[in-house]
């Protein structure tokens, strides 16, 4: 499974949802997980970034609802603690469950 990571530099959630998913994957030999960093909006449209930080698993994004605007800016997250700059842990473990 490859696990991407995308955002922009200062963004102040990035590095907690890059803690989470090092953590998560650590340990994993099934996860591979790698960073981009979108540098501005002309990249934001042209690689689909719906805000930062945003994870790709195998290239699709598990967290897309249908509203998420492609766009180059922050990005928030409905929790069950309300929205939050990143996903929980217990959200990243579900999108990064291994399918049978």
């Amino acid at each position: 499974m490859e696990v991407t990571l995308q955002y922009f530099e200062g963004c102040p959630h990035w590095q907690v949802a890059a803690d989470r998913l090092l953590a998560l994957a650590a340990g994993r030999t099934d996860i591979s997980v790698s960073f981009q960093v979108i540098d501005g909006p002309e990249h934001a449209e042209a690689v689909g970034f719906h805000g930062s930080p945003s994870i790709l698993v195998d290239g699709v994004d598990p967290f897309d609802d249908g509203t998420a605007v492609v766009g180059y800016g922050c990005r928030v997250y409905p929790t069950a603690d309300g929205r939050q700059g990143c996903p929980t842990v217990e959200q990243l473990t579900e999108a990064l469950r291994p399918t049978p």
